[in-house]
Parts: C-alpha cells; structure tokens; sequence
C-alpha cells in the first residue's frame, strides 16, 4: 500500500461497503466470535464518534464508538479499530485512537471501555486495573479488558 498520507474524516454512511471491506482485511471472518461483537450487537451506534482514514480513495482505517453501562455508569465502547495491513507501521491506529478519544472529551463523554493490547493503548491513557469488575458478555483475557478516563473503579455487567 502507498505510504499517502491518510486523512481522518466523520465516517458517513457511504462509507459502508469500504468499511465491511476493510474489516473482512483485518479481521477476516473470525471477527464475528469475539466478545466485542457481543457488546456491539446490544450498544447504540455513535456515527457522531466513528472515524474513518481515507488515502487515495480508499478506506484504509477506521475507529467507531458504541454507548454503553458498566453497571450504571454510562460509558462508551471503542470498536472496533482497524488499519489496513499495508498501514499498520506509519502511526494511523494511534491518530484514530487519539482523534476518537480527543471527540468524545470534547463532548464531556464518560469512560471509554475497549478489548485490546495494552501496551498499544496504554500510550493512550487506557488501563486495566479499574476495570477488575466488569463483566463483558462472554469470555476474555481480563488483562485486556482497558479503560480510559474512569473516575474509579468500574463494576458491573456491560449493557446499552
């Protein structure tokens, strides 16, 4: 893939052949067993916090928010987040995370609970241990169960 800078934009609605796309690349059809998928399938879509990276009329990366409980508290859900393979070293998933991070502060949203790699995301303020007693729907390594911007420790199961 060219190395073209890519620009982040609000994804839209068109987006959406491009995006599934650009999942079935980076995820491949093993993407529909995680636990993410459980809480997507129950979490309110926030287009409004959902980006896309375009480079050369393609959709090479994009990040989405969900609304979300863990227990009471409202929260977001970040996911998933993907970066086309040929853009995976140029720093594209730390611009989404970033960008997606900087939109939901602006907007004065709750915490931002994701599945991942912690020391791809704790460059990002995410961490593990507020996040000892949530429940997602399904199994997980706890270990990758991170939080961002949580007053303090969260419980309870993840719900919309």
């Amino acid at each position: 893939m060219n190395a073209t800078e890519a620009v982040i934009r609000p994804e839209t609605p068109a987006d959406g052949r491009r995006i599934e796309a650009l999942l079935d690349h980076a995820f491949g059809p093993g993407r529909f067993v995680k636990v993410s998928e459980r809480v997507r399938e129950v979490a309110r879509f926030r287009p409004d916090l959902s980006y896309c990276a375009e480079a050369e009329g393609e959709v090479v990366g994009l990040v989405r928010l969900w609304d979300i409980h863990i227990g009471e508290t409202p929260a977001l859900f970040l996911g998933p987040l993907a970066v086309h393979s040929g853009r995976r070293l140029d720093g594209l998933g730390g611009r989404l995370v970033e960008c997606v991070g900087a939109a939901a502060d602006k907007l004065g949203q709750g915490p931002i609970l994701l599945v991942g790699d912690p020391p791809f995301f704790e460059r990002f303020g995410y961490a593990a241990p507020p996040t000892v007693g949530v429940r997602l729907p399904g199994p997980v390594d706890p270990r990758r169960v991170l939080v961002r911007g949580a007053k303090g420790p969260l419980s309870g199961p993840v719900r919309a």
